[in-house]
């Protein structure tokens, strides 16, 4: 493992890390001068059955938070207004803000949606300078994206530190901590204030007779690597120490979306289009990274509780064509063997209610050993050829006008208005997926 063998006391202050407060419900009260100062909740969809997906600092004072149901959100914050979550307004003052912050250093790593960090170097680690620094980011996402967009900065020896360091204090913080003085506030913690440790981990280091900062920080990185039960708790130990271990690199393992499906779209043939378009948007993000894949999951989820998954293996493959007649496999199968009737076959009879496409095994081109078994027909290598020609012309025309213009199936209609496009923890979507 590469770690760099100089006390955290001789790097200083090396990095500054920023985490944009309830981002979300943030970019709805700048974008909605009506919302500022009142407790707000985003939605993934407009129903009192769905969850929180994030909530103003305003509600959070009610105990509403992320992950809290809707219906019991409204009786906790009586007052509580609701909005339907806008992913391509979020990505698009993530840009934003990302600009506005490297008028006044650059950004190292993008981390997520509303967390980013900085390398500092020379004089920005005096902590006069770097505190200076991350006053001057605020005022420029003030001035140049809305005085409503808020964030917590944090500056520590590593990045990881500098991470911990925004949760201290939230909304609009600043903490530093200074290698001389660790574990210092770090103590004050809980261990799952700690990236990295959820709660199987928290069962772990219970078991090991872990059960705070405190005892933690006095363990040694072998007694660690035992308890993550790899060189990643190595690691975790050398950063909560505050040396600078570089982060794994590491490349997609799999590409997929996945949708929980408005009540409308609850039926057979409904969900079915919605399974192909999930997959073609896939596809693209498969192509975009200049990546095939070997295996498709397609996986269901019935309004009774059922499941169904199977997965279909090929040759490397990254054109849309190709890959939905290996979707229409997997339906077909799935029909058969969860064994619908005809009524439910037709009509707009609810069935399901989540559904989800999975590219894996993925592979780069110069990667591909083609099945020295597999003897391919004429007439099939020039229909491989014309999907592959197709597919070359629909991604010209998606870069040339930055939205969809020609489409492969039926768009389905849905109240978010973007199918499969959502920000998770560790992906900001491209913009140009919105119009996809």
């Amino acid at each position: 493992m590469n770690i760099n063998k100089h006390a955290p006391e001789q790097n200083g202050l090396k990095w500054l890390f920023l985490d944009l407060n309830s981002y979300f419900a943030s970019v709805e009260q700048q974008e909605n001068p009506a919302l500022m100062g009142k407790p707000v909740a985003v939605l993934p969809m407009m129903t009192d059955a769905t969850c929180a997906i994030a909530a103003s600092y305003e509600a959070k004072a009610y105990g509403v938070k992320t992950g809290t149901k809707i219906y019991e959100a409204k009786k906790m914050c009586p007052g509580l207004i609701c909005v339907p979550a806008r992913p391509d307004i979020y990505v698009n003052y993530h840009h934003r803000i990302l600009e506005a912050t490297e008028k006044c250093v650059p950004i190292n790593k993008v981390w997520s949606i509303d967390e980013f960090d900085c390398l500092l170097l020379g004089q920005e680690r005096l902590e006069q300078n770097a505190r200076a620094l991350a006053d001057r980011i605020k005022q420029s996402i003030h001035t140049h994206v809305g005085q409503g967009i808020h964030c917590s900065i944090g500056i520590a020896p590593n990045s990881f530190l500098a991470k911990v360091a925004t949760d201290i204090e939230k909304p609009n913080g600043l903490v530093i901590l200074r290698p001389e003085e660790l574990p210092g506030r770090l103590l004050d913690l809980n261990l799952m204030d700690l990236p990295g440790i959820n709660t199987a981990m928290l069962h772990r280091l219970y078991q090991a007779k872990i059960n705070s900062v405190e005892a933690l920080w006095n363990t040694s990185p072998k007694q660690c690597r035992a308890i993550w039960r790899s060189v990643q708790g190595e690691r975790f130990w050398y950063w909560l120490h505050g040396y600078d271990v570089p982060h794994q690199l590491t490349s997609p393992s799999m590409i997929g979306h996945s949708r929980m499906l408005d009540p409308n779209m609850r039926g057979f043939e409904a969900t079915r289009q919605m399974a192909r378009r999930l997959l073609v948007k896939a596809c693209y993000r498969l192509r975009r990274k200049d990546l095939y894949a070997r295996h498709l999951t397609f996986k269901a989820r019935m309004i009774d509780g059922r499941w169904w998954a199977g997965t279909q293996s090929f040759p490397a493959l990254q054109d849309p064509f190709s890959l939905l007649k290996h979707l229409d496999a997997l339906w077909d199968q799935m029909t058969l063997e969860c064994g619908f009737t005809a009524h439910e076959l037709q009509g707009n009879k609810m069935i399901f209610r989540k559904v989800s496409t999975l590219l894996h095994h993925l592979c780069e081109d110069g990667t591909i050993t083609d099945d020295l078994f597999e003897q391919r027909l004429p007439e099939e290598q020039e229909k491989r050829q014309k999907h592959e020609n197709l597919t070359a012309a629909l991604d010209s025309l998606q870069r040339k006008y930055e939205k969809e213009q020609v489409w492969v199936g039926v768009v389905p209609k849905t109240l978010a208005g973007h199918v499969g496009t959502k920000i998770a923890f560790s992906r900001v979507p491209d913009k140009d997926e919105f119009g996809y």
